[in-house]
């Protein structure tokens, strides 16, 4: 049996690579010297396309690829791929939603921890000899029963506010219709639900709706005390604006998971002392990471089996 011909645009773990490998005729565009001359080579038989949610899939790898029948993403954002383009087409996009929720929930709640109590400086002022230099860390903020904010309340969303449930927190929530969630508030106007949050907690997909829904004026209402954790995606969040606010003081503090152009991101944040920074690893566990794989596996076998798909974008 002939093996499909895809385009792999981004690399993967060795223990999804030999899978993947030893199931399609898969052509690297990643190690290819000259991308355009791979493309034109292999394109008008490229039946699917691998890629990473950071990589994508833009129109114009589409339009190299005639025969195109199937984009599937490792990881849950698929905003990297033109769906214009793909819908077009009648291209089916797949993404690994589900299986990377509780991991990136996780670590949603250990970057507002971290971030509220100082862990990071405070491990730094016990190791280096601080603390018995020049006394206690100083005072930090409160977590547990404080007022928190889930900025689209989604499956990781919902996911980071049950935990939060556990510390006894005032949960409030934006997203486009309320939810069943007893004993959460819904509260649709993100400057309204940064108003009311000591902690804003950013959870929402990617799209043009929600492109810089953290905007200045949500900076503002959340305020000189409030404290902003971003896991979703970097567009979500006006960058330029939550840098002068970071600087201004006018906002607490970030912890922040995703940036603009990462992983080169913007040197301003490396000054500030008022901000986490993590390197995009949200859905970094080893067993996270293996079922995106199979997932990613799962969705191409299905397609070229002529079975249903297992999580196809709407």
């Amino acid at each position: 049996m002939t093996k499909p011909a895809i385009l792999q645009v981004g690399a993967y773990p060795a223990w999804d690579q030999q899978p993947l490998d030893a199931a399609c005729e898969v052509h690297r565009l990643d190690l290819a010297p000259d991308r355009a001359a791979l493309l034109a080579e292999v394109g008008p038989r490229i039946r699917a396309i691998a890629t990473r949610g950071d990589l994508g899939a833009d129109a114009a790898m589409i339009a190299a690829c005639p025969a195109l029948e199937l984009i599937a993403v490792y990881g849950v954002g698929y905003d990297g791929v033109d769906m214009a383009a793909a819908r077009a087409r009648g291209i089916t996009v797949t993404n690994t939603p589900g299986v990377l929720d509780e991991d990136c929930a996780d670590l949603g709640v250990a970057m507002l921890l971290a971030l509220a109590r100082g862990v990071v400086g405070a491990e730094a002022w016990a190791r280096s000899g601080d603390w018995a230099a020049k006394g206690p860390w100083p005072l930090q903020r409160r977590v547990w029963g404080a007022r928190v904010g889930i900025l689209g309340l989604g499956r990781i969303g919902r996911a980071v506010a049950t935990r939060l449930a556990g510390f006894g927190m005032d949960i409030a929530y934006a997203a486009r219709s309320p939810k069943d969630t007893p004993g959460w508030t819904f509260v649709p106007d993100p400057v309204a639900l940064a108003a009311r949050s000591d902690f804003l907690i950013v959870t929402a997909i990617a799209n043009a709706e929600t492109r810089h829904i953290v905007n200045a004026a949500v900076l503002a209402a959340l305020g000189p005390e409030g404290l902003l954790v971003n896991i979703s995606r970097a567009q979500n969040i006006d960058e330029a604006a939550l840098l002068a606010a970071l600087e201004a003081g006018s906002i607490g503090g970030a912890a922040l998971d995703v940036f603009e152009g990462e992983p080169a991101l913007n040197p301003r944040f490396r000054s500030l002392p008022n901000v986490l920074l993590q390197p995009h690893h949200a859905s970094g566990t080893v067993a996270t990471r293996r079922a995106m794989g199979q997932l990613v596996r799962d969705n191409i076998a299905a397609h070229f089996a002529g079975r249903p798909l297992l999580t196809p974008v709407p």
